[in-house]
């Protein structure tokens, strides 16, 4: 069969999932054909990073994304050291993604930052060269580091995404990180918008846009709407828009791939689904199969 998507394919581990169930979905998803495996790091849920070590471990090709970690918990070297120490074991399988974390969280924890600009500009850099085996100083509004380097840096450094949605911090994003994740709900129209925003940030062609999107895939419209209600509106309410404009990979298999196909024609490089309603995996392979995978 042809392929008929244009975009790299994901799927996300969600955080309601027991974390003792992470082995098994990930193997389905590879045998099942999708590129990707993405895991959260939500406060309270389950740690991101151990997560992931967990997905590629039981794992053979499936490139496995963090999307995200938030950087208020967690010093830049020590984040550096566990991320280089996944990709020397897992080379050219990891995807770290960094973000400011939900910031009534970081307050409960007593982590909130001064600058949450600041802070993921200066964690994001200094992990980036850090990965690269670079000695790095530096005394930042946030951050501060006195000539630290990785004793085992990766031979091949796993791109460092930023996990951003508001104008300012996707700029940023287009300046300092390889790639930019943005939040579900977001459509083909938002992703134009997210290209130029991070292009004014001075984000090159090479720059990379991972989209989190819900999910559901079923033959009735009237049950598939009804399991994502939840989702859209809550999600439209954190995004300040109506539910209606929350945009969703959904309906049919066909319906579904064409939803996919719409965000690679409007700038995504990868589409990670995140699966809601009744047998995730069932409807992963439905959708696979329309896509011709």
């Amino acid at each position: 069969m042809t392929n008929t998507t244009n975009v790299r394919l994901g799927v996300m581990y969600d955080r309601d999932w027991a974390p003792e169930d992470l082995p098994g979905f990930a193997r389905r998803a590879e045998a099942l054909g999708v590129d990707d495996l993405w895991v959260v790091e939500d406060l309270g849920w389950n740690g991101g990073v151990s997560a992931a070590a967990v997905a590629l471990g039981a794992t053979e090709r499936l490139r496995v994304g963090i999307g995200i970690t938030p950087a208020p918990l967690r010093s830049p070297a020590l984040l550096a050291m566990e991320l280089a120490t996944l990709a020397r074991v897992f080379p050219g399988r990891l995807v770290a993604g960094i973000g400011h974390g939900v910031r009534e969280w970081m307050e409960s924890v007593g982590a909130a930052p001064r600058s949450p600009l600041a802070l993921l500009e200066e964690t994001i850099t200094s992990v980036r060269a850090l990965l690269r085996g670079e000695r790095v100083a530096l005394e930042g509004r946030e951050v501060r580091l006195d000539g630290v380097k990785l004793v085992h840096p990766p031979v091949e450094v796993p791109p460092v995404v930023a996990g951003v949605v508001r104008p300012r911090s996707l700029e940023l994003s287009g300046r300092v990180a390889d790639g930019t994740l943005i939040a579900e709900g977001h459509g083909p129209r938002d992703l134009e918008n997210t290209r130029a925003l991070t292009a004014k940030g001075g984000a090159g062609p090479d720059h990379t846009l991972t989209v989190l999107s819900f999910a559901c895939v079923g033959d009735d419209p009237e049950q598939v709407a009804r399991t994502l209600h939840p989702h859209t509106e809550g999600h439209g309410a954190w995004l300040g828009r109506p539910q209606e404009e929350v945009f969703t990979v959904s309906g049919r298999p066909d319906g579904a791939v064409a939803d996919i196909r719409a965000l690679g024609d409007s700038g995504a490089d990868t589409v990670v689904l995140r699966i809601v309603g009744p047998e995730p995996l069932r409807q992963l392979e439905a959708l696979l199969a329309a896509a011709g995978r």
